[in-house]
């Protein structure tokens, strides 16, 4: 099972590039950015709005020019706030640049795929015909995260892979929902098997990459449960590398 890293993006902006060469030399095999754009001030919030978030995509592009082999991922871009056009572009570039190591997660939704040299769209918000772009994408891999028949139903229908979050109970209540799913809608061909992913949402322990194995996940991303100190960052991709 291939063991991955996610929420670097709110690392120091300092030490982003040496943090990034670390976990690939360390043997990690993929890195997720996630994603706010604003962050909620209320007393109900559920993280600290002071919390520095490097807009994902810049962000992985910075990490992709410095890196050579590591996949990058978005856990998740938050589609309904993104401009599908601007975003296809963005998501083009980036695998592109990087050499076809960019893997597209959203949130919601779901955008059509830019492999094409003309591309339409006709939905119920977005509507575009007879337009371009270039650089073209290698083959961007989707996936898609959430907890929601409808996000289970895309992710068999639309995505190459899922992403959840949560403890083993929680992945196998995903796996629950998306072999419910499979039974509603078509699964095209070209999309092979869905691959799961799954971030614990409690810190790293040698124990968990075999309880998740055990249910099938194919990819562990691992989330640090602090990005304040690079010093401790760099020992915690060394403690828990694969």
């Amino acid at each position: 099972m291939e063991l991955g890293v996610q929420g670097f993006n709110s690392a120091p902006v300092d030490a982003t590039a040496a943090l990034a060469r670390h976990a690939e030399d360390a043997g990690y095999g993929s890195w997720w950015a996630h994603d706010h754009v604003v962050m909620p001030t209320g007393a109900d919030a559920s993280m600290d709005p002071r919390t520095p978030i490097v807009d994902p995509l810049v962000h992985l592009a910075h990490v992709g020019a410095v890196t050579e082999r590591i996949t990058l991922g978005t856990a998740i871009v938050i589609l309904p706030q993104r401009n599908p056009l601007v975003l296809a572009k963005q998501a083009a570039s980036l695998d592109a640049l990087s050499g076809g190591r960019f893997v597209l997660g959203v949130g919601a939704g779901w955008l059509a795929p830019w492999t094409s040299p003309e591309a339409a769209f006709h939905g119920r918000y977005v509507e575009f015909s007879d337009v371009a772009a270039y650089p073209q994408p290698s083959g961007i891999r989707v996936v898609v995260g959430g907890r929601s028949p409808a996000t289970y139903r895309r992710a068999v229908s639309r995505a190459h892979g899922f992403y959840g979050n949560g403890m083993p109970a929680d992945i196998a209540g995903d796996l629950t929902g998306l072999a419910r799913a499979a039974q509603e809608v078509e699964r095209p061909a070209r999309l092979g098997e869905l691959e799961i992913t799954a971030m614990p949402l409690t810190a790293a322990d040698a124990a968990q990459p075999s309880r998740y194995s055990d249910l099938g996940v194919a990819r562990l991303v691992l989330r640090p449960q602090q990005f304040d100190d690079a010093a401790w960052l760099h020992r915690w991709l060394d403690e828990h590398a694969p």
